[in-house]
């Protein structure tokens, strides 16, 4: 059961990393609750990738969202996205 939150109208505006600490909080809860009722990993990452890309696309726009991916290749060589994840 989750906690009441209080009205967000009356808070003052999160920080970016603060925002970005709460969404990653967030989508692990989301993450190991799909992954719960049995939806494989591969099958969640597939479908965060594109949900995270139409929400840029829909944010920016096709041209500065396919800029703003150009260099995902490199940066996956390079080791930027491997970390050791929970598994549950």
């Amino acid at each position: 059961m989750r906690a009441a939150t209080p009205n967000l109208a009356l808070r003052e505006p999160l920080a970016e990393r603060e925002q970005k600490r709460l969404a990653l909080a967030h989508l692990q809860e989301a993450w190991a609750d799909a992954a719960h009722e049995g939806i494989e990993g591969d099958c969640l990452a597939q479908t965060a990738l594109f949900l995270a890309l139409a929400e840029l696309i829909s944010t920016y726009g096709e041209e500065a969202t396919a800029r703003f991916t150009e260099n995902f290749g490199t940066r996956i060589r390079n080791g930027e996205f491997s970390v050791n994840l929970p598994r549950q």
